[in-house]
């Protein structure tokens, strides 16, 4: 996929996403520690890392340097840390504040559709004509 230690895999047709995605390659600034894959485009396959484009959508994924698959607020919290940011993304991942952090993002994940001002892909939309981005 890419020789990046840690890749982010992002819906490029989120605004948000792409957003998280533009920010985390500002602060990597071209050192090569993090790599981002848009997984609406065409060219993108999800089999080589065990996963279908419907996993895929319906949560963030990264991918290690060994080929392991993160998922969820594990993914923010590696791809902080890869950049040197860390710090910042730290008390999600705390014991007491991990569960409710992580349900948070389980509740943005199946509602960014609805939060970012698009149609569910899950249906008829026009802005969807390649079915990259069904869920």
């Amino acid at each position: 996929m890419t020789t990046a230690p840690f890749t982010i895999l992002i819906d490029g047709k989120c605004p948000l996403c792409r957003h998280e995605g533009r920010l985390l390659e500002r602060l990597d600034g071209g050192r090569g520690r993090l790599a981002i894959v848009d997984i609406t485009d065409p060219a993108f396959d999800p089999a080589p890392i065990g996963v279908t484009h419907e996993d895929v959508m319906g949560q963030i994924h990264g991918v290690t340097d060994d080929g392991g698959l993160v998922r969820g607020m594990e993914v923010f919290r590696r791809a902080y840390a890869s950049v040197g940011w860390g710090w910042l993304w730290a008390p999600t991942g705390w014991p007491v504040l991990r569960p409710l952090f992580d349900r948070l993002y389980k509740w943005f994940a199946r509602n960014r559709y609805r939060l970012t001002g698009r149609a569910d892909p899950s249906k008829s939309d026009p802005r969807c004509e390649d079915d990259r981005c069904r869920v």
